[in-house]
């Protein structure tokens, strides 16, 4: 069947009253979220997460992808009206947004953002549909001692290219590591650091452990710097854009979903990557540079196109691969593994409805968001007078039961209060809680891939570098190093994430 057939099939799965139901909860709650400052969609997706494990695996991951996009439509929203990002990709659109907003072109640029976003996610999943049965179908040849040094150069270029020290980000993959092997023994049936405790013959909750992480220790610190937020509100009739907007932002949406195209598949490089090459290439090109800064409506429409194009194609590395890009993929990722459901190069093949039903509901997703973010923006605004110390009680109860409902587990929740604790001082010391994520997703495939390699070499190391495994290693690389020369030729420092991260 061709991608377009696949396609179909996939909206039949999308266009039921669930599928239909669970995208529209998804990007209502995803934009929030993403609205709400200090949320974002990492604590959105884990509030919700214990929520899909009763659904079908479509359905869930359906609504947890809406989520993970919905947070970065909605981020547009604050950055623009508040001059507070929804999330860190949303730093860049502060710049000219809040000035367009100051001048009384809060109406257009809010309709850029929204427009520019539909264009970069519809760009993202076209590449999603083509990229990745392709590159899963090059996975299936390979064996496990290749997929071994893809996840070690996927834990490396996080440590890299993360916010804050890489020291302690490298700190933070070995601890998710270290957790990820508390349990039994998958090879060898037997318990590790389990200490004679039964209950942790299973490991840690994953869900009480990034309920805790990152929803606990999110609000945690959201506590200590609530305040009064007044934005400004436009009307309904002032959404429409002149045509001299279009046609200054034309060119940028393209641009913007290029670049967004590209730094998506790079596992590690986040949406901040891509908003700020963006905004630079912009301001690079622009006749009138000076403008930006000052309102220009180029510096809304390329970086918020390029953050949505990153959205689509980050899933890629995760779809094919098995292999999360960054931290909302690992939240996916781990979803589908409690739902049985392995991403990888044989996900296409044993779950295609997953896929291609995931697929179509992004498209579908794309229009739903236009439609909330746009018409309903004085509704999502107003969410902001409500004051945070009332949204905490609400959110720690549905963490609570959340958490209790996977496994009825009062140890579960116990896990996710201890968590929240470590994660909130663990970010006041700065150290980020995304690279332990993102290593303790993929600590078991590590090993488990890492040991069948021995077994089949008979022992030897020389298997991971073997013809197959440093051609990999040596595209994986090149690649690597052409996106991170273009970011630095067009003035993306690692210190521009780092604020991001602390905005």
């Amino acid at each position: 069947m061709s991608a377009f057939d696949q396609l179909l099939t996939g909206f039949s799965v999308a266009l039921t009253w669930k599928g239909l139901f669970y995208c529209f909860i998804g990007c209502l709650w995803g934009t929030i979220v993403g609205v709400l400052p200090g949320l974002g969609p990492l604590a959105g997706m884990t509030l919700l997460l214990p929520l899909t494990f009763g659904l079908d695996p479509a359905l869930g991951i359906i609504m947890l992808t809406g989520i993970f996009y919905g947070a970065m439509y909605g981020g547009s929203t604050t950055s623009i009206l508040v001059r507070i990002p929804g999330e860190a990709a949303s730093v860049v659109t502060c710049i000219d947004g809040y000035e367009m907003a100051r001048q009384g072109r809060a109406g257009p640029a809010l309709t850029i953002a929204a427009l520019g976003s539909f264009v970069g996610g519809t760009v993202s999943i076209l590449g999603l549909m083509f990229v990745a049965p392709a590159l899963a179908q090059v996975m299936v040849a390979i064996g496990p001692s290749v997929e071994v040094v893809l996840i070690l150069l996927a834990l490396a270029v996080i440590a890299v290219i993360s916010a804050g020290s890489r020291m302690k980000t490298a700190a933070m993959v070995l601890l998710g590591l270290v957790i990820g092997t508390i349990g039994l023994d998958r090879l060898a049936g037997t318990p590790r650091f389990t200490f004679g405790n039964m209950g942790l013959a299973e490991g840690l909750s994953f869900t009480a452990l990034a309920i805790g992480l990152f929803g606990l220790s999110e609000i945690l610190l959201n506590l200590e710097r609530s305040e009064t937020i007044k934005a400004i509100q436009p009307k309904l009739r002032e959404l429409v854009p002149r045509w001299a907007d279009l046609r200054a932002s034309g060119g940028a949406i393209g641009r913007g979903s290029v670049i967004g195209f590209i730094f998506g598949v790079i596992p590690g490089v986040s949406h901040v990557v891509s908003t700020f090459v963006s905004y630079a290439v912009e301001k690079r090109i622009s006749k009138n540079p000076e403008e930006f800064g000052k309102g220009a409506i180029a510096g809304v429409a390329g970086p918020e196109t390029a953050n949505n194009a990153t959205t689509g194609t980050a899933m890629i590395p995760l779809l094919a691969l098995g292999i999360p890009s960054i931290p909302a993929t690992a939240i996916l990722l781990s979803a589908l593994t409690i739902h049985g459901v392995q991403p990888g190069p044989l996900l296409l093949k044993d779950h295609a409805e997953v896929f291609w039903g995931l697929v179509a509901s992004m498209y579908i997703g794309n229009v739903i968001l236009v439609i909330l973010n746009l018409p309903l923006v004085g509704i999502f605004v107003n969410l902001l007078r409500i004051p945070y110390t009332w949204l905490v009680p609400m959110i720690l109860a549905i963490s609570i039961i959340g958490v209790y409902s996977v496994k009825f587990s009062t140890a579960d929740i116990w896990i996710m209060v201890v968590s929240g604790g470590v994660g909130y001082l663990f970010r006041k010391f700065g150290y980020e809680m995304a690279p332990l994520l993102l290593a303790l997703v993929l600590g078991d495939r590590l090993e488990e891939n890492f040991r069948l390699a021995l077994t089949m070499s008979g022992g030897s190391y020389a298997t991971f570098a073997d013809q197959a495994a440093l051609i990999v290693l040596a595209s994986a690389a090149g690649l690597l190093i052409i996106v991170q020369g273009v970011a630095w030729a067009f003035g993306y420092r690692k210190s521009f994430a780092d604020q991001a991260e602390r905005a």
